[in-house]
């Protein structure tokens, strides 16, 4: 898995749209830097799009890119002002306890072996009250609806870290876990955390005759992407 990410040709970023879309979540979450500055970190940064495209929209906000692919890393050293190398299990991350306001965890939970130790980690660096921005592909989306009657393997699943099998598309991503938006819900909750918001979010994959459909399906289980700001419970 490792050299799977150190691959500079496997892709590290997610879609403006949905980049924007999260960090609007997390302003209103966060509130204006007038009343503190705030650390929110980025853990899974990639190339650092998703930190550079949310950081004007947390003016004032202290934004910090985490990842363990040295290769993302250096790509993203040059659209954010901090990105430190750290992983979510080993060593964990590399953050005293309670120190982030806020955690970014966009598009990354769906990578990972080991899922519930990632938001234990998390948990841990976020102080009491802080938040949880988390975004991860819909396996429910409406389109996967209609693939799975059709006997069709369902977009975003692989079977492969080799190549695309039984399903549409071509670029081989490393998903290993997929939620409905039920599922994410009682999988955050088990966790340890409060849901506060749960939304849609479009795909820059779909076609764009099919976007007008897409925009329709935002509904929490249709959606084609779970934008979910949670909160640590019971500290």
């Amino acid at each position: 898995m490792r050299d799977f990410y150190e691959n500079p040709a496997v892709p590290v970023a997610s879609g403006t749209p949905r980049s924007i879309r999260q960090a609007r979540m997390l302003a209103r979450a966060l509130g204006p830097a007038a009343d503190g500055t705030r650390t929110v970190v980025d853990v899974g940064c990639g190339d650092g799009t998703a930190a550079a495209t949310a950081a004007p929209l947390l003016p004032g906000h202290r934004v910090i890119g985490v990842d363990w692919s040295q290769d993302a890393l250096r790509r993203a050293r040059t659209r954010v002002p901090y990105a430190v190398r750290g992983e979510l299990t080993g060593g964990g991350l590399p953050f005293a306890d309670g120190s982030a306001d806020a955690v970014l965890f966009s598009e990354v939970i769906e990578h990972l072996v080991d899922p519930d130790a990632a938001l234990d980690e998390i948990r841990r660096i976020l102080r009491p009250g802080g938040h949880l921005m988390l975004s991860t592909p819909n396996l429910a989306a409406w389109y996967n609806r209609a693939l799975l009657l059709a006997g069709v393997q369902p977009v975003f699943s692989e079977v492969s870290l080799r190549g695309i099998h039984g399903r549409p598309g071509k670029e081989v991503v490393g998903h290993l876990r997929l939620y409905t938006a039920r599922a994410l819900r009682e999988f955050v909750a088990a966790s340890g955390f409060e849901v506060v918001r749960l939304e849609g979010a479009p795909f820059h994959g779909v076609p764009r005759p099919l976007r007008p459909l897409d925009r329709l399906g935002l509904c929490p289980g249709r959606g084609s992407r779970r934008s979910c700001c949670c909160t640590p419970g019971g500290r």
